[in-house]
């Protein structure tokens, strides 16, 4: 990335400015708020059509009317599709209906620490199966269509959170010990940023490249929605567990998605993880840090491991 100008100041309009995207499609799950939003703003006002994958239609065909009122000219078009990465059977009926090649991949929605244990239908725990079992099986259900698009990229939008918590492969779903929602955050998180590793590696060969990235302390989105009072006073702190980076806005938080998604920039590039539209330096510890990527997030031998056993639950499930 020699010659990058952007930072974290850095806006989703600025990075993708003068970047034509015009006959590139696009998916962008949970995008109907936050960040999803503005991602799909962004590769939409670049030129490519967008597919806003969203749990509630309704409320994504009101935010994508929004969008469209907002565009200019050359803009691509957006459409609403309905997925909910907590039912399998959703994400085989998207992937079903699509047809043609599929350029961009922005696995974005997620869910953030809900205080009691939940599962989903399969028993798996529900951060673990939404936010990175989900877009697993949606990627691979949509690996033929990357693959026709000849360069197509996968973002994984993962998080700090992942210095929380490695991987923990012998309990991934709080069967045997304690549940806490920041360390399950943290796994989901972690296997967020072990899936672009892996699928790096595994789909190389089919032009196809897979970063993840950390968008930023990003206030007054929906991805707080289950967190108590007193633990948001102690984000906003910004000390000890919850030390975070410099508050952003939603565009600039966006920013290193449509970076990853479209940008020159990374061109070529594939398991990596970025932050602030750079690529983040390894970290021995968690400590206080409000930056960096963990080793074992990168490490080739868990992203197999992980790509194995996300897998063998798949089949499980079918």
């Amino acid at each position: 990335m020699s010659g990058n100008q952007f930072n974290a100041s850095s806006t989703a309009a600025e990075v993708l400015e003068g970047v034509d995207l015009a006959g590139r499609r696009a998916v962008v799950t949970g995008a109907s708020s936050g960040i999803g939003t503005e991602t799909a703003r962004a590769l939409a006002a670049a030129g490519a059509d967008v597919t806003m994958a969203v749990r509630n239609v309704d409320a994504g065909n009101r935010v994508a009317e929004q969008l469209r009122a907002g565009l200019g000219a050359g803009a691509g078009q957006l459409q609403v599709m309905y997925l909910d990465l907590a039912d399998l059977s959703t994400v085989r009926a998207f992937a079903s209906a699509w047809s043609g090649p599929l350029h961009i991949l922005v696995n974005n929605a997620g869910v953030m620490a809900p205080p009691t244990l939940t599962r989903s239908p399969q028993g798996w725990e529900t951060q673990f199966a939404t936010n990175h079992i989900g877009h697993f099986a949606l990627a691979q259900q949509l690996h033929g269509a990357l693959a026709a698009a000849n360069g197509a990229r996968v973002v994984s939008v993962a998080s700090i959170g992942h210095l929380f918590c490695p991987v923990v492969f012998d309990d991934l779903h709080y069967r045997f010990r304690p549940y806490d929602p920041w360390t399950s955050y943290g796994q989901s998180k972690c296997a967020n940023v072990l899936f672009a590793v892996g699928a790096a590696k595994r789909w190389a060969q089919d032009g196809i490249t897979a970063n993840a990235l950390m968008p930023g302390n990003i206030g007054g989105t929906a991805l707080i929605r289950h967190i108590p009072a007193d633990v948001l006073a102690a984000i906003a702190s910004g000390k000890g567990r919850f030390a975070l980076p410099a508050p952003k806005t939603i565009s600039q938080g966006a920013a290193t998605s449509v970076l990853v998604a479209a940008s020159p920039l990374v061109e070529g590039l594939s398991g990596r993880y970025f932050e602030d539209c750079a690529e983040a330096p390894v970290v021995p510890d968690r400590g206080d840090r409000t930056a960096g990527v963990a080793a074992y997030a990168l490490d080739q031998d868990n992203a197999i491991r992980l790509w194995r056993v996300s897998e063998e639950l798949l089949k499980l499930a079918s």
